[in-house]
């Protein structure tokens, strides 16, 4: 009779999403996801062919959850919903939102392109963009990016204190900026501001 299995590819994946959001992917070994689940490595390797499939399953999970995160609506307004989403998620979810946006655990190309690639859908079919360059709507995510990561980090400690209506207020008036003054006039895209932010 063949021994039921006690440890799950389900748990396997819990305890190295957890250990990446807490440790990033530099502690990403089968040894310390075992040791975090108080077993062999041989389980891991039982449910998973190797470490690489197990990183790529890790990080279909991350994106499924900001999916589902940045997909929240609050007003009529898509974009303004966009930056309100982001704040939302940097204020619910502190440990992933760190992991993600703060701390690069999960490779800051392959986040911010990912990010960037949600946004842009959005964007495309926002009506007030449409006569914007490709250029010009990168330039447009990027300033809406910087503002709402501004609320999220002086509201999370307390800095600050504003309404759903003022930060409401505060990216519809950054989104018109945008679109309307073509701020950044195309020098600048979100690589080179991420690039200078993180410097």
């Amino acid at each position: 009779m063949a021994r039921k299995k006690t440890i799950t590819k389900d748990q396997i994946l819990t305890a190295a999403y957890d250990l990446v959001v807490e440790e990033g992917f530099k502690s990403f070994t089968a040894r310390n996801i075992a040791r975090a689940m108080n077993c062999s490595t041989q389980p891991i390797y039982l449910e998973f062919t190797s470490m690489g499939e197990l990183k790529q399953a890790v990080m279909d999970e991350i994106k499924s959850t900001l999916r589902t995160k940045m997909a929240r609506r609050f007003t009529q307004d898509p974009i303004v919903d966009l930056g309100l989403s982001y704040i939302n998620f940097a204020l619910e979810n502190r440990p992933l939102y760190r992991a993600v946006f703060v701390e690069d655990h999960f490779g800051v190309d392959e986040m911010r392109e990912y990010a960037l690639g949600t946004a842009m859908e959005r964007l495309q079919t926002y009506a007030p963009a449409q006569h914007l360059s490709d250029e010009q709507q990168r330039n447009t995510i990027s300033g809406l990016w910087i503002v709402a990561t501004g609320i999220a980090n002086l509201m999370a400690p307390g800095f600050i204190d504003i309404t759903r209506e003022q930060m409401i207020d505060i990216l519809k008036a950054v989104i018109h900026d945008f679109i309307v003054n073509g701020r950044f006039s195309d020098k600048a895209s979100i690589v080179d501001l991420s690039t200078t932010l993180a410097g």
